[in-house]
């Protein structure tokens, strides 16, 4: 199973940085807050939505990218290697 860890937790961010091992899953979740992840490490992810189908998701380490509240899904490390990144959720979005 993937590993997180909070380093932040405060009014405004979550931050969680995400260890899986090799082959390793988060287990379906539901995204509450918008949020940005910063990939730690090169590799494939497998995405699995609600119904069963799989998507390929290639993160480059450093290249972010962002979503919205709602995403429903299953990450797998889909490597032979470690994988990591950086999660930061939006408590508070700024007008």
């Amino acid at each position: 199973m993937a590993r997180p860890t909070v380093q932040i937790d405060n009014e405004f961010v979550k931050v969680t940085e995400w260890f899986f091992p090799p082959k390793s899953e988060t287990g379906h979740h539901i995204h509450q807050m918008d949020y940005v992840v910063v990939p730690m490490t090169t590799g494939e992810l497998i995405i699995e939505d609600t119904e069963g189908n799989l998507s390929k998701a290639n993160l480059v380490n450093g290249k972010s990218y962002s979503r919205e509240i709602g995403v429903n899904h299953n990450v797998i490390n889909n490597n032979n290697f470690e994988f990591k990144f950086i999660e930061i959720e939006i408590k508070n979005k700024l007008i």
